[in-house]
């Protein structure tokens, strides 16, 4: 536990750091590739000074152009920083909105063309998955994960289907991906930090469903099964 805050002395005010440092290079990198590169930063150090290793696999599965979706499983607190590394393409977090609400941190994400999803309501959240499917027809490749949150035990939690009709909107490829170790590394709820590897493994890409309900049904299920293949 020592450890945990120890790391947390150092991770805190070293993300104020890189969030100021993102938002200053905007000033002159209006596209934000800079932000992304120091979200890359940031997460190197943040996993090498926990003592955290990362492992990638299938990086042949991911096309070198295009829009994509990746959607994979969420097992840790780490997984944001391991797939900011792990991922070979600039991409961008869709994170609730009041991740954007925090100070400096907030106004970072969004200088980096991350997109923020209101699901305070029905209509809100629709408009939000309108913008998000525009942007990725446009050229952004984005991160969705599918349970909505971190798993209890690693077993897969039900998927909600916000990120498959946000990838038929879009009409883009999904990316599965698995991440194995997590929750080993960080405990869910829990203050404890220990080493260790944290293994990502992408499988090959999903055509994307229409938008009839057989199909999404299937295009989840598809998803599902490449993400659970992965699973130690």
């Amino acid at each position: 536990m020592l450890r945990a805050y120890l790391y947390l002395l150092f991770f805190v005010p070293f993300t104020l750091s890189c969030s100021i440092t993102a938002i200053v290079g905007t000033l002159f990198d209006a596209t934000g590739a800079f932000a992304h590169k120091c979200s890359r930063f940031w997460s190197r150090w943040g996993l090498s000074l926990a003592g955290i290793k990362i492992e990638v696999e299938g990086l042949k599965n991911v096309p070198g152009e295009g829009p994509l979706i990746f959607m994979g499983n969420h097992q840790g607190n780490f997984d944001i920083l391991a797939l900011s590394l792990a991922i070979p393409r600039r991409f961008s977090w869709i994170a609730k909105k009041e991740l954007f609400a925090i100070p400096l941190f907030g106004e970072a994400m969004r200088r980096a063309g991350y997109i923020p999803l209101d699901r305070s309501d029905g209509r809100r959240a629709l408009k939000s998955m309108n913008a998000a499917a525009d942007r990725i027809r446009n050229g952004s490749s984005v991160v969705v994960f599918p349970e909505g949150t971190r798993t209890k035990d690693g077993n897969l939690l039900p998927f909600k289907r916000g990120g498959f009709l946000l990838a038929a909107k879009a009409g883009v490829p999904i990316i599965p991906f698995t991440i194995n170790g997590s929750m080993k590394i960080n405990p869910r709820n829990r203050i404890e930090l220990y080493p260790g590897t944290l293994r990502i493994s992408f499988a090959r890409p999903v055509a994307t469903a229409t938008g009839q309900d057989k199909d999404q049904v299937q295009l989840m299920e598809q998803v599902r099964l490449a993400i659970a293949a992965g699973l130690e």
